[in-house]
């Protein structure tokens, strides 16, 4: 759920009046329904033209709450319907526009179907929730989703930052690393410099098996089931975790 400039919840839509705020707000605003995004990117969508902030006299970026609903909005497209930046920029301006929208998806087996409207009043429509996820893209979506060619791919396979699943195809989470590694290079850093990252990630997976492993060989269904939850939650504890440390060594604080 959204939160408002304000601090309270919001049903997902920031509202047509409140104070505007700093870069550093709107990364906590965000944060909660998408703990991986950055400033770094919330710049680049800016660079995009995908959001365009109020500038003080100074030149410090203020984001009013249309501009944190529209941010959270491309990140639900990115996310949910993996849809390039261009896509996504025509879509937001047609809804501008006040037309309505459809939403073009990716299925299990590559090809692309249309699941959702997007509607400029209410948001995504007609994606009803017994509709099934989609748990694999093929390539060609994962390329358009990062917005990287074949030969940037492959690099990044070579040195196991990304790896096809078995059966073919990719997991969807594939796709927030693709473009957190394009993120990434854009400052130099490269896939070999990643591979610190890719086997503390790889021992921090071997630390959770560990503890929920016994719960998944349980009998229990409901047992079974409480291990992926307890999955989830301490992928999301270590990733934080991970943050705070990474910002303690560097010596960064919060905005």
């Amino acid at each position: 759920m959204l939160r408002t400039p304000t601090g309270g919840a919001g049903n997902g839509t920031a509202g047509s009046v409140g104070r505007l705020v700093s870069i550093g707000t709107v990364l906590n605003l965000l944060r909660d329904e998408f703990p991986e995004v950055t400033i770094s990117k919330i710049r680049f969508l800016e660079a995009e033209g995908l959001v365009e902030p109020h500038r003080t006299p100074s030149g410090y970026r203020k984001f009013s709450p249309q501009d944190v609903e529209r941010l959270a909005r491309v990140l639900r497209l990115q996310r949910d319907h993996y849809l390039p930046l261009k896509v996504i920029r025509e879509q937001l301006d047609a809804l501008d526009r006040g037309e309505q929208v459809r939403i073009p998806a990716p299925s299990p087996q590559g090809d692309t179907v249309v699941d959702s409207v997007l509607d400029p009043v209410l948001g995504v429509v007609d994606g009803g929730a017994d509709r099934p996820t989609v748990a694999r893209v093929g390539r060609s979506e994962l390329l358009a989703a990062a917005e990287v060619d074949e030969v940037q791919l492959a690099e990044w396979e070579s040195y196991g930052l990304i790896a096809e699943a078995e059966g073919g195809g990719y997991d969807v989470e594939a796709v927030t690393v693709a473009r957190l590694v394009a993120d990434l290079g854009r400052f130099g850093l490269e896939p070999r410099h990643l591979r610190a990252m890719k086997a503390a990630a790889d021992r921090e997976a071997g630390l959770v098996e560990q503890v929920v492993a016994p719960l998944r060989r349980h009998r229990n269904p409901q047992t079974r089931a409480h291990a992926e939850a307890t999955v989830r939650e301490l992928a999301g504890l270590s990733v934080r975790l991970h943050e705070a440390l990474v910002r303690t060594a560097l010596g960064v604080r919060p905005n």
